[in-house]
Parts: C-alpha cells; sequence; structure tokens
C-alpha cells in the first residue's frame, strides 16, 4: 500500500484551468508537462474528486511518473508556497556554476595593457604573449591565452 499524501495540494479554478490547458495545448517542455500532469492528480479540491485522496504511488500510476518525482512535486510545491508557475518551472541559478576570472576591472586593464608598446623584440602583442606579461603581475589572476582572446572577442578590442 502506497503512503499517503503528507503535503497537501489544493489547487484554485484558475490555476487547474492553467495547468490543464498547458497540458493538452501547446508544445511546452516535457519536464513541465510531467509536473503539471502530477499537480492535476494530486489536486485535492477537484469537483469530480468521488472517494478518499488517491496515495502517492496511485497518483505517480496515472501520471507515468515514479512515486519519488511525485514527492518531489509535492516537495516544490509546499516549498514555493504553493505557486504553480513556481512548481512547474525550472529553478534559475542564483550565480553561475564558476565564477569568471576576467571580471570587468580585468577586462578593463587587460585592454590597457594591450594599447601599450609590446616589449622590445616584438611587434606586437601576442594572445601568449600578453599570458605570460600577466603571469608577471602580482595583482592580475592567471589568465590562459584563450580566455584573454575571449575578452578581445567580447569587447570588439584589437591588440594593436
Amino acid at each position: 500500500m502506497g503512503r499517503t499524501k503528507s503535503r497537501h495540494v489544493t489547487l484554485t479554478s484558475d490555476e487547474r484551468e492553467y495547468l490543464t490547458r498547458l497540458v493538452r495545448t501547446g508544445s511546452h517542455p516535457a519536464q513541465q508537462v510531467r509536473r503539471a500532469r502530477i499537480l492535476l492528480e494530486l489536486d485535492e479540491d477537484t469537483p469530480d474528486l468521488a472517494g478518499p485522496v488517491p496515495t502517492q504511488t496511485v497518483v505517480a500510476e496515472r501520471a507515468g511518473v515514479s512515486t519519488d518525482t511525485v514527492v518531489k512535486v509535492m516537495k516544490a510545491y509546499a516549498e514555493r508556497g504553493g505557486d504553480v508557475r513556481e512548481t512547474i518551472m525550472r529553478k534559475k541559478r542564483l550565480a553561475p556554476p564558476v565564477e569568471p576570472k576576467a571580471t570587468g576591472e580585468v577586462e578593463a586593464r587587460l585592454i590597457a595593457l594591450s594599447k601599450t608598446e609590446p616589449p622590445e623584440g616584438y611587434d606586437r602583442w601576442s594572445l601568449r604573449l600578453l599570458e605570460r606579461h600577466i603571469l608577471l603581475m602580482d595583482d592580475m589572476p592567471a589568465l590562459d591565452h584563450s580566455t584573454i582572446g575571449r575578452v578581445f572577442k567580447k569587447t570588439g578590442s584589437s591588440r594593436t
């Protein structure tokens, strides 16, 4: 016998209509459609609900997903304060997975360096020459020549 629901889902008629439209019409990401189907099955205020509230296992069978997925959607619904749109949408990252080494200040200093005279014996700054020169500077992070090239490409600067 499956577990009964520990977190209750009650949808308004507008939310139910929105989820039904999302499931039946248009082209939406499969993950959103799956979560919408689960929320519709979990709804306790469904007008045509007869009998007791279905268990997580029954909801999982009806929606065509695993029981763990049902539990995760219920948890997300509870954590997001019952907001249906927040529950079915993908959560946005607050910060990138890896902070960029080339911040605005570093980019500005790199461009300023590239506008100076190259060292003796060189006609112009190359990406690898800039890389070696930056390694000698104490107040600049170590940047790879490919990162330096991306900075120049992004800013539209040249090394001449």
